[in-house]
């Protein structure tokens, strides 16, 4: 009874937070109904995240959606710190992590727009130590075997030259090869350390003489950091401010993103949300990753955080063809070609995941939902972050899902995607 009273007493509580009016800057909110949803399939999306509280899966969650411009649902369920029993509310900061992803691209997209880039240039325009790149391959034959019972050796490599030399696009479809686990990453490792207390100006160019790990634009490979902290760099050379600088100016002030940021202020931190990873079926704590645990680096790859409600914005202008509250970042066009696949096959081609799916700038794209086993609308582009944050815009349905959370599950995602989608009632 003590062990029911006090989970009901948590409930209560987590309500109590999540019941806070939206605040003045937030998108309008309104009845379920008069958005075309479901106030009743609605609360499966608490159901589904208490579900997996219950499980000890997560500790906790926010939950966002948007449909015609309007939230339709808006809940914090759990705690955002389990060891101190700290209700989840709705403007904590989360580490977004690869959700940084898309930001970044805006930012290039605002560029291309400006006449200040082209999604063709080879990043050697902007950084010349990219010129005359060369392609790690493994070398299969002539090596010593390995002791029996030693580690397994590591493949020797040489390089050849490049057949050409990346560009922007490359970076931004993950076809570039720049440190994405192939036989370059390792001697990358060596060659251009990767120091939380440098700058992009410092370190980018150190990453020109990494060799690639495969002929540019012949694979898509995921590039965790390096490819993407190096648009963060062209941002920083094409605009003449430094990458926060430019977010900040461009797009977090225009769509009033406040607590969006390469780190958290000090007066911030008692809303930063507690990591958490799952081990041996238990939720461990776990302190901020070394490699996001710099206030110099800011990187476009995984470095910002945010809030639900900040994050929102930013899908809603997309979802609105690049404007938000009479503010325009892009236009309509630019959008689309934000997300139309620029990959062929070859997203496709990188695990059962990715069936039915294609790759755009910066996001994953929906072409066929019932081969990527989506419920969202064929056009629907995405993508999430290493800590579980997760995000999406059906343009279809006018709707943007934004899910936080601080433990990465992936069956989450889909079952958050499901249980929004099956709330559609017109």
């Amino acid at each position: 009874m003590r062990i029911l009273s006090r989970r009901l007493a948590l409930v209560v509580a987590a309500l109590a937070v999540s019941a806070v009016v939206l605040g003045a800057r937030s998108l309008p909110a309104d009845k379920p109904e008069a958005l075309g949803l479901s106030s009743e399939r609605l609360l499966r999306i608490n159901q589904m995240v208490q579900r997996y509280i219950d499980q000890q899966q997560i500790t906790g969650a926010i939950t966002l959606v948007s449909r015609r411009g309007k939230v339709a649902h808006f809940e914090a369920q759990g705690l955002m710190d389990r060891e101190a029993q700290t209700p989840m509310r709705k403007d904590s900061i989360f580490r977004i992590a690869s959700m940084s992803k898309p930001i970044t691209g805006v930012a290039i997209l605002m560029l291309m727009e400006d006449g200040k880039l082209r999604l063709t240039d080879p990043v050697s325009r902007f950084i010349p130590e990219f010129k005359n790149p060369k392609v790690a391959m493994a070398r299969t034959t002539g090596l010593t075997p390995a002791a029996p019972a030693g580690p397994p050796r590591e493949p020797e490599i040489y390089t050849v030259p490049a057949e050409r030399e990346i560009t922007i696009r490359d970076l931004m479809t993950h076809t570039s090869g720049l440190e994405s686990g192939g036989p370059g990453t390792r001697p990358g490792g060596r060659i251009a350390p990767r120091n939380t207390s440098s700058s992009l100006q410092a370190y980018i160019p150190t990453l020109g003489q990494v060799p690639l790990d495969f002929q540019p634009g012949t694979q898509w490979r995921y590039s965790a950091l390096a490819g993407i902290e190096t648009l963060g760099r062209i941002v920083e050379i094409a605009s003449g401010l430094t990458f926060d600088q430019f977010l900040k100016q461009r797009i977090f002030d225009p769509l009033e993103m406040t607590d969006t940021a390469f780190f958290p202020t000090d007066d911030r931190l008692p809303r930063v949300v507690t990591l958490y990873d799952g081990r041996d079926d238990k939720l461990a704590r776990i302190e901020t990753p070394a490699w996001l645990a710099t206030k110099t680096l800011f990187s476009g790859g995984g470095g910002l955080w945010s809030t639900a409600e900040d994050y929102v914005r930013f899908g809603q202008m997309l979802a609105n063809g690049g404007a938000f509250n009479g503010k325009r970042l892009l236009s309509p066009r630019t959008v689309d070609l934000m997300a139309t696949n620029h990959v062929g096959d070859l997203y496709r081609g990188t695990g059962g995941r990715s069936q039915g799916m294609g790759f755009g700038l910066t996001v994953d794209i929906v072409l066929d939902h019932a081969a990527a086993g989506r419920r969202a609308s064929n056009g629907t582009f995405a993508w999430g972050g290493a800590f579980g944050t997760y995000f999406w815009v059906d343009r279809k349905e006018a709707l943007v899902g934004v899910l936080m959370v601080q433990t990465p599950v992936d069956t989450l995602r889909t079952d958050f995607q499901n249980a929004v989608m099956q709330a559609i009632i017109e």
